[in-house]
């Protein structure tokens, strides 16, 4: 219990951080490149937010944490690694009916 609380401080620690990056960057870059308005400390923390949630993960998954640093191939490898054989069979017929050969 208190290693997730101190996770979660941790995560709303760095979006307050990033949030006080991107007004900054914002600020000074695109003013002058796009003549768009200046955004305050919390338009920058909604906007922070809203990337995150386009283009980020929302949640900090166990997955994100069980397969640090492992590619897709190495997390497939290791499913079919511990399939019985009639799972390996199931799947490879699966396989061939899908991608057709």
């Amino acid at each position: 219990m208190k290693r997730k609380l101190l996770y979660l401080l941790y995560f709303v620690a760095v979006i307050l951080c990033l949030s006080g990056i991107v007004m900054f960057l914002w600020n000074i870059i695109l003013p002058q490149v796009t003549h768009l308005a200046k955004i305050n400390y919390w338009q920058a923390l909604a906007l922070t937010v809203l990337c995150r949630i386009l283009f980020g993960r929302l949640s900090l998954g166990a997955s994100l944490v069980k397969y640090r640093g492992e590619g897709r191939a190495d997390i497939l490898k290791d499913k079919l690694m511990t399939m019985d054989e009639a799972d390996k069979a199931a799947f490879k017929e699966e396989w061939r009916r899908r991608c057709g050969r």
